[in-house]
């Protein structure tokens, strides 16, 4: 760094037990200005502890996309090339892998609008996050392209309809980055003694707040109530690109009653663009917290992204579950707020351990 600054301020909260793609019981980081998200997401770490198979989670998907745009005389044309160029996906896949020792292609999609035609090229990008690799593959297909098909012209190397650093229905739907799924099932009692709540009105307040209030606002394929904070926090830790929390925070929270009041509560991710090698992962700080999250192992290429993605997905549950149940006793979220951020949110709540909430 050169000039003045300020360093974001990093606490390490947990460990929280995680089962599923990964099996671990992991501290994690979280550099933020906002105190309170600490004890917050502790206090879900803690509950992670304390109930069996501890915070699930599930790695569904991975995959980066770029998108290039082409530009026809009409329609016609556009629809007719896309055509042909999906039919030679394996010829195309060929070019990527003969440029990357990591980049594998899995999937073309198109659209065409008037006489412009998007491809949209998906990949497999091993443990990089795979911004600067698909943008290199795309480069190489789209000169294959143009060669094939001088009907067409040159638009853009990127057309938007990746989707990248913005917030849009079609990383959700067709994927972008670790599609990831967490997942707890809290007894009624530790719902009761841990959250001072119930699983009722954890479940009516999410059905009623990010749900119905996430559509009023008209949130596109969201419906959470601050994944961004954790994402911001971990991604900040970990040196990834911060600007993904656009796409990234698009979630969903469920939650539903099991039994005689056991909790059920999950969080969708479907698009968490993270990476443990590129861009920002050589800065000292970065290496260590990587290094202690055990993302810099000797593993098979993509695990140890899948292993971050999944701690990330765990703690955004952590977070998003703590703020919720105190969202379901009038008054709990401001008095923890002016408590947390008079004193700090030091001593053993900054670890996790304390009683406050977010």
């Amino acid at each position: 760094m050169t000039g003045d600054h300020t360093p974001v301020p990093t606490r390490w909260v947990g460990p929280l037990r995680i089962t599923g793609t990964v099996e671990t019981l992991q501290e994690v980081p979280l550099a933020t200005f906002e105190s309170p998200l600490w004890p917050s997401v502790g206090r879900g770490a803690r509950l992670s502890r304390l109930v069996d198979d501890g915070i699930r989670v599930t790695i569904v998907d991975e995959r980066m996309t770029r998108s290039t745009l082409f530009v026809a005389d009409d329609a016609a044309t556009a629809v007719a090339a896309a055509r042909a160029i999906t039919a030679r996906t394996d010829q195309l896949a060929e070019i990527v892998a003969a440029g990357s020792r990591h980049a594998r292609l899995i999937d073309i999609d198109t659209e065409v609008v008037g006489n412009l035609l998007f491809v949209r090229f998906a990949l497999t990008t091993g443990d990089a996050s795979g911004h600067n690799m698909v943008t290199l593959a795309a480069e190489s297909l789209m000169e294959r392209v143009l060669a094939w098909h001088p009907e067409l012209r040159y638009g853009s190397i990127s057309g938007n309809y990746c989707s990248d650093k913005k917030a849009t229905a079609v990383n959700g739907i067709l994927g972008r980055g670790r599609r990831a799924v967490a997942e707890i099932l809290v007894p009624e009692a530790l719902v009761a003694e841990q959250l001072r709540s119930s699983a009722d009105r954890i479940v009516e307040l999410n059905t009623r707040k990010n749900l119905v209030g996430s559509v009023v606002a008209g949130a596109l394929r969201s419906a959470n109530a601050h994944y961004a904070n954790m994402l911001l926090a971990f991604y900040l830790a970990t040196g990834q690109d911060a600007a993904n929390i656009v796409e990234g925070s698009q979630g969903i929270s469920y939650a539903e009653r099991r039994g005689a009041g056991d909790l059920y509560f999950s969080c969708t991710l479907p698009h968490l663009i993270v990476g443990t090698v590129g861009n920002g992962k050589d800065q000292p700080v970065v290496e260590a917290a990587l290094q202690r999250l055990g993302c810099r192992d000797e593993r098979e290429p993509g695990e140890n992204a899948r292993r971050l993605a999944a701690l990330i997905a765990a703690t955004v549950l952590c977070g998003e579950l703590s703020l919720l149940a105190a969202q379901t006793n009038p008054g709990e979220l401001m008095r923890s707020h002016l408590l947390l951020e008079r004193t700090g949110a030091t001593g053993t709540g900054a670890t996790g351990e304390g009683e406050a909430t977010r």
